[in-house]
């Protein structure tokens, strides 16, 4: 698919569009004040006392003038222009894009019940709670919302955080303390932190202090061994309590903090939750639709050939979806240029370098031949070979 192609025509289309309109504005702006003066000369003549009216001519007369302009004619060569960019556009999608994609995949029997709840759950995910609700009851799904709570209490918290509340925040960090620290998170300390900050920014020199000395005594004190440079920049915002934001420390209080502790409050909350941070229905539909343009080839290509490509174990193309999308190592042998897979795994060989099970069965012949090593010099038996496991 050629994104750069499409865009460049929709540009061309746009562009073409904003001659035309601009062209139409115009033309009626010039046939509006042609007839407003027209009828301001109407009105003249019917004020004039001589009683000397001839409305025939002075319509006759615009009749003239819009012949004249030929608004028509003006709008005719922009209009032609715009209707062929969009005649070449609406051929580039076509050729772009196959509106026939189920061809680019297998026929999979799929338990309905299963992608229901993918589904179901993708909608409380977005916090779109109604719209979860109505299709669980449509499809007959009602025991598999349950999801549905935990992503409310979720989407309760980072409205509260929203707000710049972050009781509700702080609360299910200090009940989920043991798990976020198993996790490796620091998420509680980070909340406790900008709660912190919050009293230093709105407080006076006088109560705000005492009130931020006695949050941090209660709050921050248990992580002090573990976070001691931060700790002792939070003890030196003391010093400016209602003036943080003129201190060498204004920096805490920039909006950013609150955006990146409501993400990894979301990373955190999906963890404990066993769930992905992404939605997998989400994820699945990017990278199909970034892998569908490479398989319509694919299987054009097979259709030329009279081959099917459904029935083979493995793509005879890779498919480019991007890091983002990669959860998982592969190893493709050097030698065959073939992923690995359980019935052809990855092999190591004494001297250090890797290839695929067959490349060694085909490079020994047997498997007590030795075989030259196809990047270096040493020798090597199948037998002294070890599967990887990544």
């Amino acid at each position: 698919m050629e994104i750069d192609s499409l865009r460049e025509g929709f540009d061309r289309v746009a562009e073409k569009r904003s001659l035309s309109s601009a062209k139409a504005l115009e033309a009626v702006d010039q046939i509006v004040n042609e007839v407003e003066q027209a009828i301001v000369k109407l009105q003249m003549m019917n004020t004039d006392s001589t009683g000397n009216v001839d409305h025939p001519s002075i319509l006759a007369e615009l009749k003239s003038k819009l012949n004249e302009m030929a608004p028509l004619n003006q709008l005719e060569g922009s209009q032609k222009e715009l209707n062929g960019a969009l005649s070449k556009y609406l051929k580039v999608l076509e050729k772009s894009f196959n509106p026939d994609i189920s061809k680019a995949y297998r026929n999979v029997d799929f338990e309905v019940h299963t992608v229901n709840n993918i589904i179901a759950n993708h909608f409380y995910r977005q916090g779109l709670f109604d719209l979860g609700d109505m299709f669980a009851r449509e499809c007959g799904e009602l025991g598999g919302t349950s999801l549905k709570l935990p992503f409310q209490e979720m989407y309760a918290i980072l409205e509260a955080m929203k707000a710049r509340n972050l009781e509700p925040a702080l609360s299910w960090a200090a009940k989920n303390h043991d798990q976020l620290l198993q996790n490796g998170s620091m998420l509680e300390f980070k909340l406790y932190q900008l709660q912190f900050v919050e009293i230093l920014s709105k407080g006076s020199r006088g109560e705000g202090k005492d009130e931020a000395l006695l949050y941090a005594r209660t709050h921050l004190v248990p992580f002090a061994a573990v976070h001691k440079e931060e700790f002792q920049k939070l003890m030196a915002c003391l010093l400016w309590v209602g003036r943080l934001d003129q201190s060498p420390y204004s920096e805490l209080m920039s909006s950013a903090h609150w955006e990146k502790l409501a993400e990894e409050l979301t990373h955190q909350f999906c963890s404990l939750l066993g769930q992905s941070r992404e939605s997998p229905l989400s994820v699945a539909v990017s990278a199909g639709f970034q892998g569908l343009p490479t398989l319509l080839k694919l299987t054009q290509v097979m259709a030329a050939k009279k081959q099917e490509w459904q029935v083979m174990k493995q793509l005879p193309v890779p498919i480019d979806i991007g890091p983002e999308f990669q959860y998982h190592s592969v190893f493709v042998c050097p030698v065959l240029r073939e992923q690995s897979s359980d019935e052809n795994p990855p092999m190591r060989m004494p001297c250090g370098h890797v290839v695929s099970k067959q490349s060694i069965m085909k490079l020994s012949k047997s498997s007590s031949r030795p075989f030259k090593c196809p990047y270096c010099p040493s020798e090597a038996v199948a037998s002294h070979c070890k599967q990887l496991h990544f």
